[in-house]
């Protein structure tokens, strides 16, 4: 395995700001752009809708009075301390840099909004005829493709 020099590493926490910026302007867009629960087609099966989730993926325990929301939150930031180390100290194939740089900047991003309203915003509404996929976010976009680089990874790169 190539090693992964010290100024690509501080580039992929670079990247991982990038994604924190990125969320957080787009849901600055949705709030204050958006009405509450009232779909904007976007595209055709592709809506902007605004929406909060107090709990996890898919509003998971999100009426649970409140006591999820440190949970999350913990959560969110020991997984980010994990990815920090990953990227700053272990030995990985730079796919796996990229994907751990992309799910810590959403990882993040989500945390940001936990700490600041309690809640996250989402927005992004996809369906088919009207069946609607659960509204997310940036940052959920970017946890999603940085899991799915990783399988690609470890199916494709990794050395058996």
């Amino acid at each position: 395995m190539k090693k992964i020099s010290s100024a690509c590493r501080v580039g992929l926490l670079g990247v991982s700001i990038i994604v924190i910026i990125l969320d957080q302007i787009s849901k600055h867009f949705a709030r204050s752009s958006l009405v509450l629960y009232t779909p904007k087609a976007f595209l055709p099966s592709w809506n902007w809708t605004l929406m909060y989730n107090e709990g996890a993926a898919f509003s998971f325990l999100g009426n649970q009075g409140g006591w999820q929301k440190i949970m999350f939150a913990g959560f969110a930031i020991v997984v980010s301390a994990a990815l920090i180390y990953f990227i700053l100290r272990k030995s990985y194939q730079m796919i796996a840099g990229i994907a751990f740089s992309f799910i810590l900047g959403g990882a993040l991003g989500n945390l940001v909004d936990r700490i600041t309203a309690g809640k996250v915003t989402d927005f992004i509404d996809w369906y088919v005829g009207t069946h609607h996929w659960p509204a997310f976010n940036l940052a959920d976009s970017f946890i999603c493709v940085g899991v799915t680089l990783l399988v690609i990874e470890s199916l494709f790169f990794s050395k058996k």
